[in-house]
């Protein structure tokens, strides 16, 4: 009976040692890049984000069908809740199990989130809010550019009155001279425009790169 229970408590202890090291361990990229090229893995994570406690699965899986469907858990139908249950339950919840980031329960449908889920963290980016910044941005941005656009009008305007009133200067430039002005104002407004466009979002790829790496 001794011999058996040593057995016994050794291999516990071994059990124990390999369950540490796997939620001790550093993630590779691979791993980290497998991991969150799904959406519903990310939005996972994201849902156990900051929980200490055990939480039921059924939780996750109605709140990430709510994401999913840009809806509230109330207004949520059965169809719904069970497309997004059943993967799941099936798949990406032992998935993360299976690399550590989580304890997977899957019999009592409990799921804890691991230490190792830290490491994912800084790539939780809340897609909705990127989302809404990024149109606030945009809106923000072509208002200016109207802004722009509205003050050339204005110039382009004050020009031709006040040739038309032979205002000295404006008077002894020919009418193509003024038109080619006119033109010339509002094409580079256009360029600048189109530049600033193409540019931006680019360099700020490029940061998110840098910061990233």
């Amino acid at each position: 009976m001794s011999v058996q229970k040593t057995d016994t408590e050794a291999t516990d202890v071994e059990q124990a040692g390999e369950s540490d090291d796997r939620t001790s361990s550093a993630l590779t990229e691979d791993q980290i890049f497998h991991l969150l090229q799904n959406q519903r893995r990310r939005n996972v994570l994201r849902y156990l984000q900051g929980t200490d406690e055990p939480v039921r699965m059924r939780d996750i899986a109605e709140q990430v069908a709510a994401w999913e469907h840009d809806t509230t858990l109330e207004a949520l139908t059965s169809n719904q809740r069970q497309r997004v249950y059943i993967p799941l339950y099936q798949s990406h919840l032992p998935k993360l199990d299976e690399e550590g980031i989580i304890d997977y329960q899957q019999s009592r449908g409990i799921v804890e989130r691991n230490s190792l889920a830290d490491q994912l963290d800084p790539y939780l980016i809340d897609e909705n809010e990127r989302t809404d910044d990024g149109e606030d941005e945009a809106s923000d941005a072509e208002a200016e550019w109207d802004d722009y656009y509205i003050g050339v009008t204005g110039i382009a305007g004050v020009i031709l009155f006040g040739a038309f009133l032979e205002v000295p200067v404006l008077s002894v430039i020919s009418g193509m001279a003024l038109s080619a002005v006119i033109l010339l104002m509002y094409t580079f407004l256009t360029v600048s425009r189109y530049v600033s466009h193409e540019v931006g979002p680019a360099k700020t790829k490029a940061n998110a790169d840098a910061d990233t790496n």
